[in-house]
């Protein structure tokens, strides 16, 4: 390039644009009303159910467990709030039994985040809603993408929640200040939030909707146990032979036995890495287990001689007791082996998801709160027929809800009937 050419490059350059503003951050929601004293005397109890039976409108609440830290699913801290009454923080573990909440909250709305994770330690307590709002479920149905509690009060409300100690032990006492003040705060805006989401829920003709997955959510019963459990270990991937698998089968329940005695958490026993390795290797003494990587922390030491008889026992099981080396499922097997055991069934499921998402991007909802999954594959593995209302029927039966059989039934009664059962998938020319 020439002098001259060099020049009428750089006179040709448009000057750099200036940097775009950054946005000033959401400013941090704070307590209206201040920091409530902590319920923990039946005189205190008696006094805030008086005020939140006073009040009006749906009731804010939340609750604390001390998930990563024990066995229990309790809640050890409870969180309420309601307009005309303002905030209340109750110790759960303070008192006999809530009765006098139970009888304050008798005929109210419930407003909770993610209500399917503190529906049961409620119900533990003896607190069951007769009305509901899930603000977390309400997001999904109107299409945010993200729906934390948090993420949800940024977007709708212009603030900004503290989330530095989501995952500390609640199991604590005394509960620390900062503890408290952020438990608070996750009820504030749950009345503000509430109102906007319905207002669009409403708006885009999703309320409906909602209120029947409310409904469903407190006609749900506790979940069913799983049938093992222990397959659900982390790294059991790694594990090769049905005698492997009996041995990590043998350590996962000494393991869950002591947690459940001393209500801790079981990877604080041992953790999942440590079972996998001993159950491929098998160690026959109390020094090689030790040895292995683990079993160094005072729980795999305190607790060695349980781990070797478990061993032991693996090793020595009759091969008709070993456990199976793939689970054994309650329904249709897992969707990747629906080709090879029955192709019809999996052109079905093909053909289905497919529409699925369709129909799903078209409502801006997520697929699976458009039809659960589980439901998706029961119909599709064994159809009841290729009728619309056969379809609908079958549906109702597993759970579904009206909407979800309205929007949903034609496209998998459609796909039963264009891949109908011992038919093979036409290959491709």
């Amino acid at each position: 390039m020439t002098e001259l050419e060099e020049g009428r490059s750089d006179e040709s350059q448009d000057p750099p644009a200036p940097p775009e503003p950054e946005e000033p951050p959401a400013p941090l929601l704070e307590l209206r009303d201040g920091l409530p004293d902590l319920v923990v005397t039946e005189d205190h109890l008696a006094t805030i159910c008086s005020a939140i039976a006073a009040g009006t409108g749906p009731v804010a609440i939340d609750a604390e467990r001390a998930s990563g830290y024990r066995y229990s699913a309790r809640a050890y801290l409870i969180q309420l709030r309601r307009e005309g009454a303002g905030s209340a923080l109750v110790d759960p573990i303070a008192f006999d039994d809530l009765a006098p909440l139970v009888e304050a909250l008798e005929g109210t709305e419930w407003i909770l985040h993610a209500a399917s994770q503190d529906l049961p330690c409620l119900d533990e307590v003896g607190l069951r809603p007769s009305a509901l709002f899930d603000t977390e479920l309400a997001g999904r149905l109107l299409g945010y993408p993200r729906v934390g509690l948090a993420t949800l009060v940024e977007e709708v409300l212009g603030r900004r929640l503290r989330k530095e100690h989501s995952a500390v032990d609640w199991s604590t006492r005394p509960l620390p200040r900062p503890w408290l003040e952020y438990a608070a705060l996750d009820v504030e805006p749950l009345v503000e939030l509430r109102a906007a989401l319905h207002e669009q829920l409403v708006a885009a003709g999703k309320w409906e909707w909602a209120r029947q997955e409310f409904e469903h959510l407190i006609a749900m019963g506790p979940a069913e146990p799983r049938r093992e459990p222990w397959r659900r270990t982390s790294g059991l991937h790694r594990v090769r032979g049905r005698r492997a698998l009996a041995a990590v089968r043998a350590l996962w329940h000494a393991r869950d036995d002591i947690a459940a005695q001393r209500d801790v958490t079981p990877g604080r026993i041992i953790p999942d890495s440590a079972i996998v390795e001993a159950a491929t290797a098998l160690p026959r003494d109390r020094s090689t287990l030790l040895a292995m990587r683990g079993f160094h922390g005072r729980g795999a030491q305190r607790y060695v001689s349980v781990w070797v008889e478990a061993i032991r026992a693996a090793r020595e099981m009759p091969d008709t007791e070993l456990p199976l080396a793939a689970a054994r499922y309650d329904g249709p097997p897992p969707p990747r082996a629906w080709a090879e055991k029955d192709p019809a069934a999996a052109a079905r499921l093909a053909a289905s998801r497919a529409a699925l998402q369709e129909l799903a991007a078209e409502h801006d909802v997520p697929v699976e709160n458009l039809l659960t999954p589980d439901y998706v594959r029961r119909v599709l593995w064994d159809p009841p027929g290729s009728e619309v209302e056969e379809v609908a029927e079958a549906l109702r039966s597993l759970g579904a809800r009206a909407w979800q059989v309205e929007l949903t039934a034609g496209i998998l009664a459609a796909s039963i009937a264009e891949h109908p059962s011992g038919q093979q998938p036409e290959e491709d020319s």
